[in-house]
């Protein structure tokens, strides 16, 4: 009876390798800057992340799809709470030729690092609270994809002389703004080749906190084009992704001025 028993229950497990463990890494690292502990979920098709940053002033969306790993035996969704600055911590670790191994064993995460030496990490499973964070849905008037390094840049720039930067949108120019005590900040990205805007108001503002964008902006570590859309006193929310391979998405609420 009791070797039926042990047959029947389902024994959750996993078994996942990255070629190339740059592509976790960097996404681990940039969501770590915005959230703490986190639950994420290992899915048969995914690995994904959702939650609000302690604030609650901006969301983290990040899915890894399994295309992206050289193995990826997941048969049924596990949740694992962990605390990200650990776990980007040992990932940091990982060099650009290692393999990465990840396994679900005995209540831990087990990380392997299998290069000219061959490494292993174990990290607990924190017990977090299951609550479900669903992706807003949200409608845009305005939508502008550009060079990733061409926000960032705009995004330092303001940074100089202010906490907020101004986002606008008119007559097919997009321009970041920033005014300080002393000193303003105006960078003017026109339509061009490398910058598409597509807006059904002619002009669009909106202001949103420069601590916040800051760490946003360093998905450009992970793509080259980035895609922005907001509106007026609304969210604003930028996507990094690679079409079955990856989406690194943030949702920030509007700056919000006391007179």
């Amino acid at each position: 009876m009791e070797a039926e028993t042990i047959k029947t229950e389902a024994i959750k497990t996993f078994k996942i390798t990255l070629a190339e463990p740059k592509l976790l890494k960097e996404s681990i690292v940039i969501a770590s800057d915005l959230l703490q502990e986190v639950n994420l979920k290992v899915k048969p098709d995914s690995i994904e992340l959702v939650a609000m940053d302690p604030a609650n002033v901006a969301m983290v969306v990040l899915r890894l799809f399994n295309s992206v790993f050289t193995e990826y035996n997941v048969e049924h969704e596990m949740t694992l709470g962990l605390n990200l600055s650990n776990l980007k911590q040992i990932l940091k670790r990982a060099g650009a030729s290692d393999i990465l191994t990840l396994e679900f064993e005995e209540n831990m995460l087990k990380l392997r690092l299998l290069g000219n030496t061959d490494r292993t990490f174990k990290m607990p499973i924190i017990d977090l609270e299951e609550k479900e964070q669903k992706i807003p849905e949200l409608k845009f008037p305005i939508k502008i994809t550009t060079n990733s390094a061409i926000l960032s840049e705009a995004i330092e720039d303001v940074s100089i002389v202010s906490e907020a930067a101004t986002f606008t949108t008119d007559n097919n120019v997009f321009v970041i703004s920033g005014t300080g005590e002393i000193s303003d900040a105006n960078i003017e990205i026109p339509a061009d080749e490398n910058t598409r805007i597509t807006a059904t108001n002619n002009k669009i503002s909106s202001k949103y906190s420069v601590e916040y964008l800051k760490k946003m902006v360093t998905g450009s570590k992970m793509s080259e084009i980035v895609t922005l859309q907001f509106s007026k006193d609304y969210p604003l929310r930028i996507d990094y992704k690679e079409q079955d391979k990856y989406e690194l998405s943030f949702i920030l609420a509007p700056r919000v001025e006391n007179d």
